[in-house]
């Protein structure tokens, strides 16, 4: 999926609402638990994804939820890819790897994620420098998802200190990183908890899409993110995940994902109409 054709469906939908799918089997609800001829995973993927399609342009499933039941885990992931190719097409599909490696490694898991699975776009840490980046980049037709400032509190730990050309480590990350590749190649992950930095963000960015994940339960503020960060074409994949997918526990889990997701597209579409 090339940029244009993301903003299409941003301003098709109304939307620029990423929803991530980071099933957790402890929290699934008990009607779905108690299915006997269908893994609950999937399950639970496949009714998020049916209720909350009409309101989202991206998914994110984040690999650790399934990694952690290994064989298993994997093909309710795959399942839940092919699932989300033929019933959403026109969904960004991004995969919440967050990998790192160099060389041979770091070719092997863009080939893995990009040819084996079809994802559009993932995530990769930037820590061990352009080798590690450069693999996911020969994928012309996909994204790379570079970590710059995330929203979790540790992020001050490394991320705010100075940088080999005198700014903080995050800023060094989004200025070198752009003579890597362009705004049709690479995004960013920018917190939305880091609200106050989105300015100086974009000042360094004008022009990349950011993911932002944070708003919600976290506790980020999507006026902030679209104030400071929203640019013409949005610019924006503002990511929820335990906010939509776990807004009940009861039958009514997938009619309650529906609903928040919708909530959430509508507050979009206010701030589309204000900043864009």
């Amino acid at each position: 999926m090339d940029r244009q054709y993301l903003i299409e469906q941003i301003r098709r939908r109304r939307s620029f609402l990423c929803v991530g799918l980071d099933t957790d089997l402890a929290k699934l609800p008990r009607p779905v638990l108690e299915q006997q001829d269908e893994e609950p995973l999937f399950a639970f993927n496949r009714a998020v994804i049916d209720a909350t399609a009409p309101y989202c342009v991206a998914y994110k499933p984040n690999f650790a939820f399934y990694e952690r039941f290994g064989l298993q885990g994997w093909q309710a992931l795959e399942r839940t890819v092919e699932y989300l190719r033929e019933r959403c097409p026109d969904h960004f599909l991004i995969a919440d790897a967050k990998r790192g490696d160099i060389g041979n490694t770091a070719a092997m898991y863009a080939r893995g994620i990009y040819e084996e699975m079809g994802f559009h776009a993932a995530t990769v840490a930037p820590y061990m420098g352009r080798d590690s980046v450069e693999p996911f980049l020969e994928y012309r037709d996909r994204w790379t998802v570079l970590l710059a400032l995330t929203s979790n509190p540790g992020s001050r730990d490394f991320q705010f200190q100075p940088g080999a050309d005198g700014g903080m480590l995050y800023e060094s990350v989004l200025r070198r990183s752009q003579e890597w590749a362009d705004e049709g190649q690479l995004m960013y992950v920018v917190g939305a908890t880091q609200g106050e930095r989105f300015r100086e963000v974009r000042r360094l960015a004008p022009r990349h899409f950011l993911l932002v994940p944070g708003v919600g339960a976290q506790g980020g503020s999507l006026e902030d993110v679209c104030r400071h960060g929203m640019t013409q074409d949005c610019g924006l994949l503002v990511n929820s995940s335990r906010g939509i997918i776990y807004a009940s526990q009861g039958d009514d889990f997938a009619s309650a994902a529906g609903h928040a997701a919708r909530e959430l597209q509508e507050q979009m579409a206010g701030m589309m109409d204000k900043y864009m």
